[in-house]
């Protein structure tokens, strides 16, 4: 298996969209992003993804040099527009905005419209735990998820994440699309050859099926409470901003020279308003250990809290790097052979 070099993969993502006209933070943002998730082993949502970033850039969906407008309509309330910029730059300065917010006033919330595809949501919530706040994030997407008992979608896997800061180890972070798997993650097995587990996609019928071509939608997690989550994201999203909803969404993969209109809502929870700051890091760690030393039902699988497997994960990847299959390396490498650079010498 091929791996890259982090370092060297980010430098290389980040001149690749300034020379395409992209704006400083835009190109700082995407490039940490995408990074920060492949390290993290959400795969689905870092370095595979790179392609259809410039792909949709190239085509015209993204606006490259973004006019954010954020309009406060309140003390915590912030009313953002992100001009089609990327996701990536959007959230980060959203959730700085709510953070800023918070820190003023106990609590921040900022509403975004008119974005793209955002990556992995704990960037954003992670950022704001590590300036002593909670941080929640959720993003709409077009209709990709079973309505509970229907054949068709309405909603899309409309994420949910929320991170906060631990004592002597990284925050917690809960990241997980009310979908049982992303459709993402579906996407990466049509290019690497691999199916999807059972009871995970369905067709055009709403039958269920594990050829990757033929998924058209998901299962809810959880049933009809997954689906109500997703519906729940939704009102948070395209319905506080008034922008598309569901099926009026644009696919991610369709009209590239289309702008998607996707929203977003970044929360941040100044901890020191409630509590001491201190004294919940510890607390939480305390109860993350407690969970972790739990009798375990099979003695060779770890008891773990959400983001464990995450943080191993990074840890290992900074040392060994980000794996790359043959599909994603050709994909790469026909944007600019200089990726073939960034391999690690003993892969």
């Amino acid at each position: 298996m091929r791996c890259f070099d982090p370092s060297a993969l980010k430098k290389l993502f980040y001149a690749i969209l300034a020379r395409n006209g992209v704006c400083e933070d835009a190109c700082f943002h995407v490039s940490e992003a995408v990074i920060q998730a492949s390290l993290r082993g959400v795969d689905s949502h870092g370095i595979n993804l790179f392609p259809h970033y410039y792909a949709a850039l190239k085509a015209g969906r993204i606006n490259a040099r973004p006019r954010f407008t954020p309009v406060r309509t309140g003390p915590s309330a912030i009313v953002f527009d992100a001009d089609h910029g990327f996701g990536h730059h959007a959230g980060a300065v959203a959730m700085q905005a709510a953070v800023d917010s918070a820190k003023e006033n106990g609590v921040g919330a900022v509403s975004v419209k008119h974005s793209s595809h955002f990556g992995a949501a704990a960037y954003y919530a992670l950022s704001a735990a590590r300036q002593g706040c909670l941080g929640l994030c959720f993003t709409n997407t077009n209709d990709s998820v079973l309505a509970y008992n229907a054949t068709k979608p309405f909603f899309g896997t409309n994420p949910v994440c929320l991170a906060a800061p631990m004592a002597d180890e990284d925050p917690f972070t809960l990241d997980m699309a009310t979908s049982v798997v992303s459709m993402h993650s579906v996407r990466n097995c049509l290019r690497t050859g691999a199916l999807p587990a059972p009871g995970q996609a369905y067709d055009v019928d709403g039958k269920e099926t594990r050829d990757p071509a033929a998924v058209r939608c998901l299962g809810p997690v959880g049933g009809y409470k997954g689906y109500g989550l997703g519906m729940m994201v939704e009102l948070l999203c395209g319905m506080l901003t008034g922008g598309p909803v569901g099926p009026e969404i644009i696919p991610i993969g369709a009209r590239l020279d289309t702008p998607r209109y996707l929203s977003h809502f970044f929360t941040a929870v100044d901890i020191a308003r409630f509590q001491d700051p201190q004294a919940f890091a510890q607390r939480l760690r305390s109860i993350a250990e407690a969970v972790r030393s739990l009798p375990r039902a099979d003695p060779d699988v770890p008891v773990m809290i959400p983001g464990d497997p995450e943080k191993r994960c990074f840890r290992q990847r900074l040392v060994t790097g980000i794996p790359v299959d043959d599909a994603l390396y050709r994909a790469l490498t026909d944007i600019d052979e200089a990726f073939a650079g960034a391999l690690l010498e003993n892969t």
